[in-house]
């Protein structure tokens, strides 16, 4: 894991402005502190070398106060997009040139999907970089806070079809949390909640937070939903990489510490 910005760093002078008035829990504490330690992992293991044509992406994990105790924003991709349409992920995408880091690309794209302005998000961690051999990409997740939300605007309708903002209560419910099922194979934690259907990389990132947070609660692994036929809408090079199976990609553990589910 990266750690906490050093002394001087554009998000560390912008953490020390906020943090004076920004009322962060506990929890996000924990979780900060957790992947800032030497050799800590994220729960993920990346059994293989990125490819030389990996592009380099970020997403931004905003958790917030809402009306319903914490939660997270989350956007679902457009449904009539080629690719992945109607998956719910997180804000973010490729890192432009002129980016500074991961925060910057991160914060960048919340505000073009999301609405967000960055000037109100307080970044907490840059995770490790995750390379995702399905999709090709290595993604670095952004921890950040949101002392005062603001009312999100979606960007374009052709790529986001909404942005929501999730209450982690009920992401945490045990009756929400499953094992999602791709074309009858495991592939990694999923969750209902908000009306949306979180799987893959999502999930994935959120299991592994809660878990560092301490806000999981016990579920029941040996539930399994199928993934809706709608998002699992791929590209042609991906679908010749599907069987997962098969390959050893990004993998997590489910919350017993138990069996290893492959993650799309």
């Amino acid at each position: 894991m990266s750690g906490a910005f050093a002394a001087g760093h554009p998000d560390a002078q912008r953490a020390d402005r906020m943090r004076a008035g920004a009322a962060v829990p506990a929890w996000l504490d924990r979780l900060t502190e957790a992947v800032t330690q030497p050799g800590q992992s994220t729960a993920f293991e990346t059994m293989i070398a990125p490819a030389a044509d990996a592009r380099r992406s970020s997403v931004l994990v905003l958790f917030g106060p809402g009306p319903q105790g914490p939660d997270v924003l989350l956007t679902q991709r457009a449904a009539t997009l080629r690719a992945h349409a109607g998956q719910v992920a997180f804000p973010g995408g490729r890192v432009d040139p002129s980016d500074s880091g991961p925060a910057e690309t991160a914060l960048r794209e919340a505000h073009e999907e999301a609405g967000v302005d960055p000037a109100g998000v307080l970044v907490r961690a840059e995770c490790a970089e995750l390379y995702l051999n399905v999709t090709n990409f290595r993604v670095t997740p952004v921890i950040a806070w949101w002392p005062e939300p603001a009312p999100l605007r979606p960007g374009d309708p052709d790529e986001v079809e909404r942005a929501v903002r999730v209450p982690l209560a009920e992401l945490t419910d045990p009756a929400n949390r499953f094992v999602a099922g791709y074309r009858g194979r495991k592939a990694g934690p999923g969750f209902e909640a908000g009306g949306l259907f979180v799987w893959g990389f999502t999930a994935a990132v959120l299991s592994w937070a809660f878990r560092l947070a301490g806000l999981e609660r016990p579920w029941d692994p040996s539930r399994i939903l199928e993934v809706p036929e709608q998002q699992l809408r791929i590209p042609e090079r991906q679908e010749l990489r599907r069987d997962f199976s098969e390959q050893q990609g990004l993998s997590v553990q489910d919350t017993n510490g138990q069996d290893e589910v492959d993650v799309p």
